[in-house]
C-alpha cells in the first residue's frame, strides 16, 4: 500500500509542478485508484505485483471510501464559501452609493414631481441642488419649512431667536406640545428630518441683525421672509439686494395674507419700492395684537413654499412683480402690479 500512496504522492507533485488543475490531479490519482482495484480483482492470490500493492480489496475499498468522503467535504466547503463571498459582494454592492443623483428611495419619494412636464427630473435635481433660508421658524415658516423639506430642497436654512410656546400651536404647524420652549429652531429641525432625511438642515438660534445678515444669506440662493417686523423685513430687503439674493416675502394679520417676489436684481421691485417707508404707530399691529385665523399662515406659508419651488425650478410664472392679496373671511383673491421705483432709497441704483 505505500508504494501506492508514495505515486499517488508523486502524481499530486508532478501536477503541481506543471500548475495542472486540481481537478486533473484528482482525476489522475483516481485513476490510479482504478488501476489499483482492478488488478486486485483479476490477479491471483500470491502474485508479485499483488503483493506489491499491498492491503486486501476491502482495505483499498474503505480508502477508497475515506478518500471521496474527504473529497465531497472539500467540495462543499468550496460551495458555501463562494456563496458566502456572493452574499457579502452582494452587500457591499447594496452599500455602495448610487451613480445617479437620487437612491432608488428618493426617487420614489420625488415621483409625483419626476412625472410632472414642468418640473420632471431636470427640475428635482435642481431642487435637490438649492438652498433656502427662511427668516423666521413661526406661523409662516412653519408650513414654509415643511414644504421645502417634502419637495427635496437639498439645503435649509431656518434663523429664529424666539422658544416655542403653547400659543404658537394653534398656527406654527412645524411645533408640538412636547417641544414647548425648545428652541424653534431645533423644533423646526427635528419637524423637517421627520419628513425628509435626505435634506441637510441649518438651524441658527439666534435673532438676524445687520453684522451677520450678508455672511448668512450668502451661503444660500433664495430667502424666504416669514416675520412679523418691519424692521427686521427691511434689514432682509437691504440684504437680499447687496447680495442679488430674491425673497420671497408673506405677511399675515387676522383673516387676510400677501405674498409677492422682491428680486431687483431680476427686474422686480424691492420691498423699500413698495413700502418705501414703516408704517405709523398702531396701523401694523401684530398677531398677538389683532390675532390670526389658525389656518391662514398655513394658506399663505404653502404658497411662499410653492412660489419657492417654482423660482428654483423655473416652472409657471412667478409673483415677480405681482403681489397675490387673499382673503381667507370671504374667501377672494386679488392681485396687484408692482413696480421698481427710480427714485427707491434702498435699490435705485441696483
Amino acid at each position: 500500500m505505500l508504494f501506492v500512496l508514495l505515486m499517488a504522492a508523486a502524481l499530486w507533485g508532478v501536477g503541481h509542478l506543471m500548475k495542472a488543475p486540481i481537478q486533473a490531479r484528482l482525476y489522475m490519482i483516481g485513476l490510479l485508484y482504478v488501476a489499483v482495484l482492478t488488478a486486485l480483482l483479476v490477479l491471483p492470490d500470491g502474485h508479485s505485483l499483488r503483493a506489491t500493492l499491498g492491503g486486501s480489496l476491502g482495505e483499498w475499498l474503505l480508502l477508497g471510501v475515506v478518500l471521496a468522503m474527504a473529497v465531497a467535504y472539500r467540495a462543499v466547503l468550496v460551495r458555501l464559501r463562494g456563496r458566502a463571498e456572493a452574499l457579502e459582494a452582494t452587500r457591499e454592492a447594496d452599500e455602495t452609493p448610487p451613480q445617479g443623483p437620487f437612491s432608488d428611495a428618493e426617487i420614489e419619494r420625488y415621483a409625483r414631481h419626476i412625472t410632472l412636464p414642468d418640473i420632471g427630473g431636470a427640475g428635482q435635481v435642481a431642487l435637490k441642488q438649492a438652498s433656502v433660508l427662511v427668516v423666521g421658524a413661526g406661523g409662516l415658516g412653519s408650513p414654509a419649512l415643511l414644504y421645502l423639506a417634502a419637495a427635496g430642497v437639498g439645503r435649509i436654512g431656518v434663523i429664529d431667536h424666539d422658544a416655542v410656546s403653547l400659543s404658537n400651536l394653534q398656527r406654527q404647524i412645524a411645533h408640538v406640545d412636547a417641544r414647548i420652549d425648545m428652541p424653534k429652531v431645533f423644533s423646526a429641525q427635528a419637524a423637517i428630518v421627520a419628513i425628509n432625511p435626505h435634506i441637510e438642515v441649518r438651524p441658527y438660534h439666534r435673532e438676524l441683525t445687520e453684522d451677520v445678515a450678508e455672511t448668512l444669506f450668502a451661503e444660500f440662493d433664495l430667502i424666504l421672509d416669514g416675520t412679523d417686523s418691519y424692521a427686521v423685513r427691511d434689514l432682509v430687503n437691504r440684504a437680499a439686494i447687496a447680495l442679488g439674493r430674491p425673497v420671497i416675502a408673506g405677511a399675515i394679520s387676522a383673516w387676510e395674507g400677501q405674498l409677492t417676489l422682491y428680486d431687483p436684481a431680476g427686474g422686480a421691485p424691492c420691498m423699500a419700492c413698495v413700502f418705501p417707508a414703516a408704517p405709523a404707530p398702531g396701523l401694523s399691529a401684530t398677531c398677538a395684537e389683532t390675532g390670526v385665523i389658525g389656518a391662514l399662515p398655513g394658506v399663505v406659508g404653502s404658497m411662499m413654499a410653492l412660489e419657492a419651488i417654482k423660482e428654483i425650478t423655473g416652472a409657471g410664472q412667478s409673483l415677480r412683480g405681482r403681489m397675490l392679496i387673499y382673503d381667507a373671511l370671504h374667501a377672494e383673491t386679488r392681485q396687484i402690479n408692482v413696480q421698481r421705483r427710480a427714485d427707491c432709497a434702498v435699490c435705485g441704483e441696483v
